[in-house]
């Protein structure tokens, strides 16, 4: 697969539609990706009903400019994802995904068809790694081929998410919870994520970068302009590209060291070729991280004699979920999206049993209020890198 990122300059969203007919002329023109009579699905990332300004899903009008580009070759375009893992697939949830994130009015305006349909099929990947059997929504399923719309963000339990994790969303929405509860490793989780790009196998990603997501994200971190679509063919190359330009490091990306634990390339910087733009010059300094460390309870690599310790480790050296209950509706979105069934209902607000609780951030990430914060020891915070 070409290992080629390429980068334009995009300020606002204002100019999304012209830089990016710029971008995929780069690439060598949309006529490359999408061709008369064929279905093209365009995945966005719509982990949540969230409006356009808080940067959580992909903004709509990346993906009303990539409507009309490949309606341009004749193909015809269809919108669909399934929402993060503690919301049902339904047309209800769909509906509201898509009016709160502007994506149901920019794909009217483009021509592009909505996806209503909330069913999904199992399929084999006998090439899978790790993960040889998906349940895929079935949109994707009878498609000619997909459209990766992804977004820079942070992520609590990957640390980033983008190119690669994006296509997570492609799993029908509570049937993610299971892949959490199975794979709490970061590292496995992030072997099942490659198994997953290479299965969909993306003929285009896109990444949007002109507001980004720092912080806590991938639901609840602050927006951060940073003036940039990216493009490529490869969602792993794609990946590399990003964590270079938030200032994230490679051993730090658990995606990128699964990848080179399982020899698929490429997984560094140096394997790839930039095209638009000196990477040099488009580096965002200071781009903050999430609270959480890679590897949630970080004691994949310690020695043997470490893992007595923890239990204790667990409570003093991981950021722990705890619901703010004067903000906590009891809507039950992280009840149904926690794979372990660590959280309940008591007095009518939402309670995480820290015992049972794996570290996923799964409730943080998905609660529409904002009401699962994220609290750390004394310790800590003592021993935490600056």
């Amino acid at each position: 697969m070409d290992s080629k990122v390429y980068i334009v300059q995009c300020p606002d969203y204002a100019g999304v539609e012209e830089k990016l007919a710029s971008l995929i002329d780069l690439m060598g023109g949309m006529g490359s990706y999408a061709k008369i009579g064929e279905k093209i699905v365009l995945k966005p990332n719509l982990l949540r009903a969230a409006r356009p300004e808080q940067a959580v899903c992909t903004h709509p009008s990346v993906l009303a400019a990539m409507g009309r580009l490949v309606s341009k070759e004749g193909a015809h375009a269809v919108v669909a994802d399934s929402p993060g893992g503690g919301y049902r697939y339904t047309a209800k949830i769909l509906d509201d995904i898509y009016r709160t994130s502007g994506m149901l009015e920019a794909a009217q305006q483009a021509g592009i068809e909505v996806n209503w349909d909330t069913t999904s099929r199992p399929v084999s990947f006998a090439d899978g790694m790790l993960t040889k059997h998906f349940d895929i929504i079935t949109p994707v399923m009878e498609a000619d081929g997909l459209i990766n719309l992804c977004k820079m963000k942070t992520h609590l339990f990957t640390v980033m998410t983008g190119a690669v994790k994006n296509l997570f969303g492609v799993i029908p929405g509570l049937i993610k919870t299971g892949y959490h509860a199975k794979l709490h490793d970061t590292m496995r989780f992030a072997s099942m994520l490659l198994d997953l790009a290479r299965y969909v196998a993306p003929r285009l990603t896109i990444m949007d970068a002109v507001v980004a997501m720092e912080g806590n994200g991938p639901g609840s971190g602050d927006p951060r302009p940073v003036g940039l679509l990216l493009g490529a063919q490869d969602p792993l190359a794609l990946d590399v590209v990003a964590g270079e330009i938030m200032g994230i490091e490679r051993k730090e990306n658990p995606i990128l060291m699964a990848a080179e634990q399982r020899e698929q390339t490429p997984s560094r910087i140096e394997d790839i070729e930039v095209i638009g733009a000196e990477l040099a010059d488009v580096k965002v300094p200071g781009f903050k991280r999430s609270v959480v460390s890679a590897g949630a309870l970080g004691l994949e690599t310690i020695p043997w004699y470490q893992r007595l310790i923890e239990p204790f480790a667990k409570k003093a050296f991981t950021v722990r979920p705890r619901v703010i209950w004067d903000r906590c509706i009891a809507c039950g979105t992280c009840i149904e999206g926690c794979p372990v069934q660590a959280i309940s209902l008591v007095n009518e607000r939402a309670f995480i049993e820290d015992d049972e609780c794996i570290r996923c951030y799964c409730c943080h990430e998905l609660c529409p209020e904002e009401a699962v914060g994220l609290f750390s020891s004394w310790l800590y915070q003592l021993l935490k890198p600056a």
